[in-house]
C-alpha cells in the first residue's frame, strides 16, 4: 500500500466513524472534534489525498521533471567526427587495391627454414620442445620423422615473406610506414619440416580510410614447397601511413 492510499483509507475510516465517536464525547470535546475534522478536510493534506493524478512512491512517472526537460533542451548536440581527408597517394592506392579485392596481389620469394633457424627461434622464445630441436628423437618418435618449425616461427616470418621489411622491395612502396595492428584469425594446417622452403601470397579483403592513411585487412597464405596443404593461413590487419 502506498502513502496516498494509506491516508485515504484512514481519512475515509475517520469520516465514517466521526458520528459514532462524537456520541461518546462530552459536549465541549464534541465541538473541538467537529472543528478538527472540518480543518483536516480543508487543509493541503486533504487536497493532496483527493488528487488522484499525483504519483505516489509506487507509481511510474511518465513525464520528466521540468528541470530535466530544460537541461535536455539546452544540451549541445553531439559533435560529428571530422571527415577523413586522404592524401593523393593513399587515395590512389585505395582505388588500386579495391580493383583487386580477392585476387592474389603479391607472391614472395622462397625462404628455407633449416634446423639452425629453428634452434635460434627456440633460444629466443625458450621453447625447446624435442619436436623442434631434437632431430634424433624426432626421427624415431615423431610421425613426421623429422623436426618441425614452431608455428609462431612461421607466423613471425610473414614480414619477410610478404616483403614488408625490405626497403628495396616493398609491397606498398608509396606508404611511408607500415604498422602491424594484429590478426583476426590464424591457422596452421600443416607443419613446416626442417629444411623446407616456404613462401607467402597476399590477397586483399578490405581497404578502409583512416586518419593519416589506410587500414588493410589481408589474407596471407604460407605455402610449403611440394606440399598441397598450406603451413599457415592468417587474416592480418595493417595500417599504412602516408
Amino acid at each position: 500500500m502506498n502513502v496516498v492510499d494509506f491516508f485515504k483509507q484512514k481519512r475515509d475510516g475517520l469520516s465514517r466513524q466521526q458520528f459514532e465517536l462524537k456520541d461518546f464525547l462530552s459536549p465541549s470535546l464534541r465541538d473541538y472534534w467537529l472543528e478538527l475534522m472540518r480543518k483536516a478536510n480543508s487543509t493541503q493534506l486533504g487536497a493532496f489525498i483527493n488528487n488522484h493524478n499525483l504519483a505516489s512512491n509506487d507509481d511510474a512517472v511518465d513525464s520528466p521533471a521540468p528541470e530535466a526537460t530544460a537541461v535536455k533542451a539546452t544540451a549541445e548536440p553531439a559533435k560529428q567526427p571530422a571527415p577523413i581527408v586522404m592524401k593523393p597517394e593513399a587515395e590512389a592506392l585505395m582505388k588500386e587495391l579495391n580493383d583487386t579485392l580477392g585476387e592474389v596481389i603479391h607472391v614472395g620469394q622462397w625462404l628455407t627454414v633449416d634446423q639452425d633457424r629453428i634452434n635460434r627461434f627456440a633460444d629466443v622464445t625458450e621453447d625447446h620442445q624435442w619436436i623442434h630441436t631434437d632431430p634424433g628423437r624426432a626421427a624415431s618418435e615423431s610421425p613426421f620423422k623429422t623436426t618441425i618449425a614452431h608455428g609462431f616461427l612461421t607466423l613471425s616470418l610473414l614480414s619477410v615473406l610478404t616483403d614488408s621489411v625490405d626497403p628495396e622491395n616493398q609491397k606498398f612502396p608509396t606508404a611511408k610506414m607500415t604498422v602491424n595492428v594484429g590478426f583476426n584469425k590464424i591457422r596452421f594446417p600443416y607443419p613446416v619440416k626442417s629444411g623446407s622452403r616456404v613462401r607467402a601470397s597476399t590477397r586483399i579483403q578490405t581497404v578502409t580510410p583512416i586518419k593519416r592513411g589506410l587500414e588493410i585487412v589481408q589474407e596471407l597464405t604460407v605455402e610449403i614447397e611440394g606440399i598441397r596443404r598450406p603451413a599457415c593461413i592468417a587474416e592480418s590487419v595493417i595500417h599504412l601511413h602516408f
